[in-house]
């Protein structure tokens, strides 16, 4: 039995104790050695997949079309048909599916940061391979499912704001899953399991941390919003961190 699972077995019977403090400043130490570096990626995978979007768009649509069809009034939720509903959200689990291995790698990319390592360019497709690939495919797309089949049901009978609450606290409560994929080796279903325990065993404490990681991200909105490519990654560090604190990582994935 690996660290991981050890280390699970023993939550699972007599939970846990994590720190605050030690946790933000761990998180914080991690951010800064990666600020820079992770903003820039982000910086230009988004431009990049703007103008690819962009051009793919134009391609089918004129621009009079295109501007009509994405206006905020017609992307409005009640102003959708079940249909139009249900293609936007199938484009959104595709999409979520196919980058969670690129997100992923910001984890690894904090991993890196944490050891003083040096992170490749090569290493940001480092999880588009397998035994990572299926995995984290599969956790994204159960998770996403499930979100947006309760956020639909609910948003049909006039309860939108329930399912916006549901929709968070799945996203909370499973965000140890990644990390439980890519450094336990765990395989989806157990990964979102465990994950689940996890935060429920301490809420208050990790919904402060990720609440802080939120608030400190969106300050670089105030930066002609570009500065928020350049503290999201903090984010990923109070993740990365939160993980270590409860789990550690396994020595067997140190050495990979």
């Amino acid at each position: 039995m690996n660290q991981t699972l050890q280390r699970l077995l023993d939550i699972e019977k007599n939970g846990y104790q994590i720190d605050f403090g030690n946790v933000f400043e761990h998180a914080f130490e991690n951010y800064k050695k990666i600020a820079l570096y992770a903003g820039l990626v982000i910086l230009i995978f988004i431009f990049s997949f703007f103008i690819f979007t962009t051009i793919s768009l134009v391609s089918f649509l004129d621009l009079t079309t295109l501007t009509k069809e994405l206006s905020p009034e017609k992307l409005k939720i009640e102003n959708l048909s079940q249909s139009e509903l249900l293609v936007i959200g199938g484009i959104s689990l595709v999409f979520s599916c196919l980058f969670s291995p690129f997100q992923a790698a910001f984890l690894k990319m904090a991993h890196h940061g944490d050891r003083d390592e040096e992170f490749t360019i090569s290493s940001l497709f480092s999880y588009y391979k397998m035994p990572y690939l299926k995995e984290i495919i599969i956790s994204t797309f159960l998770i996403s499912t499930i979100s947006f089949s309760l956020t639909t049901l609910l948003s049909n009978v006039k309860l939108e704001i329930l399912g916006t609450i549901i929709t968070y606290f799945i996203s909370f409560t499973t965000i140890l899953t990644i990390p439980l994929i890519i450094f336990g080796n765990l395989n989806a279903v157990n990964a979102i399991k465990h994950s689940i325990l996890i935060v429920l065993k301490q809420p208050f404490i990790l919904l402060g941390l990720m609440i802080i990681a939120i608030i400190g991200a969106f300050v670089g909105i105030m930066a002609c919003c570009i500065g928020f490519l350049f503290t999201m990654p903090f984010i990923y560090s109070m993740n990365y961190a939160i993980y270590c604190a409860i789990i550690g990582i396994d020595n067997t994935v140190e050495n990979d």
